[in-house]
């Protein structure tokens, strides 16, 4: 094999080592690079409008070789400053030609070559494409934020549709507003309710019988009597309920409910003890008035009475006088001219209190009702025990079956279901408690903020990916372009090394390829 045959393969990484132990440059060429550097943006300033030219120029760092193209160009651009002796008399030309003699000198422009090989494949082209992965990266992590705000968008506007169909408004309109045209339904609901509760009536009777037969026949059965009430006289007010009689006429408290969200009141007001005292519209600056003034020092003596006198004592004064004798009418809260105000003009199942006891009566039915029907599908001797005690009991115990026992249950789920019922409870809630207004309405107005919220971010996240995939957009075809020249400068290198070494074959490993 002939020595032109065999190649020199240079590891990319110790190039410019293997060309100074080889003394193609010298361990001082850095010292002259500066001065060539200065020329060359010096002579970048004056240059011809030549598209080969702004090609060479544009995005890459100039070296020997461009400038070795460059002089080529200009060889065509200067053709007229050229005289007799082949020498150019244009500036242009001097400046670049003594830019490549500097170059040439002591193979400055080899080393330098190498130097940028080496920077290019260890340093710039794999931060590039670092920098491209990592957005790459953010780029795929905004999109799922974008996806868990969508998500998030999409749970609050359920909630906030799930909690008006329980209030039973639509939450596109005043929240508040909607709530008080809501309350006004109470009334059919509660008449709905007793109109069920009518069907209660043998399970009333049977539950009765049963508590009458435990604790004697001649216990006096008060059990239930709320659910007795309304089975008998259906939803009356509290009014009729404590007194027996129909009210003449009804004043219901009014809503302590604002319909403007924003509505202050400028009234100042104190709270005693769970009651608030409205002192109107106070003027600090006016004087108060306390009527006529008292002289104390005008002269006049107080009779405290004689001090010396005996005291009678206290067995001797009589406190057991009658109200009829003392002159003192006494009237019955809300029972002034059988007009029934405040919570006397609640009805049985709107009033908290008496409302309470209805559930919890309807609780205990339920419970009793249960265990009946565990005790009828229980064991066979034990029901023989169990139902031979009650020879004695009136008929509706004794001959209640499984089914009939089944049936007073669900009667009573039923009613159950319908007093309990979240959209009752709601708008119960809603009348009575002012502060459940406020609540209800700011939890509807931080699901409408939460929502806004997240729409808000993904339009952030939105702009956030447009902006990093314009980064990319803008490092990918820099990439290409600077693989692109680093090829060519290793390809020129090996050229130039060849030429060396009598054109023997020069391959630089570790370089462009693994890129």
């Amino acid at each position: 094999m002939q020595e032109q045959d065999i190649p020199i393969d240079i590891n990319t990484g110790k190039l410019l080592d293997w060309l100074i132990n080889r003394r193609h440059c010298k361990k001082d060429w850095h010292t002259n690079v500066l001065t060539i550097r200065e020329k060359i943006n010096n002579a970048i300033q004056n240059m011809p409008a030549h598209d080969g030219i702004a090609s060479l120029l544009s995005g890459a760092y100039i070296n020997y070789f461009y400038c070795v193209k460059i002089v080529e160009i200009l060889k065509e651009t200067e053709a007229d400053t050229k005289n007799l002796f082949g020498r150019y008399g244009s500036q242009r030309m001097k400046d670049w030609q003594e830019i490549l003699r500097l170059y040439e000198r002591d193979n400055v422009y080899l080393a330098e070559a190498a130097q940028m090989l080496m920077r290019n494949v260890n340093y710039e082209v794999p931060s590039i494409k670092k920098q491209i992965q990592k957005l790459e990266q953010s780029l795929t992590d905004l999109e799922k934020k974008e996806v868990e705000y969508k998500k998030s968008e999409n749970i609050a506007h359920t909630e906030y549709n799930t909690l008006c169909k329980q209030l039973g408004i639509t939450g596109y309109s005043t929240v508040r507003r909607e709530l008080m045209e809501k309350v006004k339904e109470l009334p059919e609901i509660y008449q709905r309710v007793a109109e069920k509760t009518k069907s209660l009536n043998k399970v009333v009777e049977f539950y009765s019988a049963f508590v009458e037969f435990t604790f004697g026949q001649q216990y006096d059965s008060n059990c239930v009597s709320v659910i007795k009430y309304v089975i008998e006289k259906g939803n009356t007010t509290i009014f009729e309920y404590t007194y027996g009689e129909a009210p003449v006429s009804i004043v219901e408290p009014p809503l302590n409910i604002t319909a403007d969200e924003d509505e202050n009141s400028e009234r100042p007001s104190v709270n005693v003890d769970g009651n608030t005292i409205d002192f109107g519209n106070l003027d600090l600056n006016q004087e108060i008035d306390f009527g006529e003034e008292v002289n104390l020092d005008a002269g006049g003596d107080i009779d405290w009475g004689d001090e010396g006198a005996e005291q009678p004592a206290a067995a001797e004064i009589d406190y057991n006088i009658s109200l009829e004798e003392s002159g003192i009418v006494v009237e019955a809260a809300g029972h002034e001219g059988g007009v029934a105000t405040g919570c006397d003009a609640y009805t049985i199942l709107d009033n908290p209190i008496t409302r309470s006891e209805f559930i919890n009566q309807l609780f205990e039915l339920e419970a009793f009702m249960k265990l009946r029907l565990y005790e009828f599908k229980g064991d066979d001797r034990n029901n023989l025990l169990s139902f031979s005690q009650m020879q004695d009991a009136s008929p509706i115990l004794q001959l209640s079956t499984t089914e009939t026992t089944q049936n007073m249950l669900d009667n009573v789920q039923v009613v159950l279901s319908e007093i309990l019922h979240s959209n009752v409870q709601h708008l119960h809630n809603i009348k009575h408690y002012s502060r459940y207004v406020d609540v209800v309405t700011a939890t509807l107005k931080q699901k409408l903020n939460l929502i806004d919220r997240m729409i808000t971010q993904q339009e952030f996240m939105r702009q956030k990916q447009e902006d990093v995939q314009n980064q990319i957009d803008k490092l990918r075809p820099l990439l290409k372009l600077v693989i692109q020249r680093t090829k060519e400068l290793q390809t020129e290198i090996e050229q130039d090394i060849s030429k060396r070494y009598k054109n023997r074959t020069v391959h630089l490993t570790g370089g462009v390829n693994t890129l």
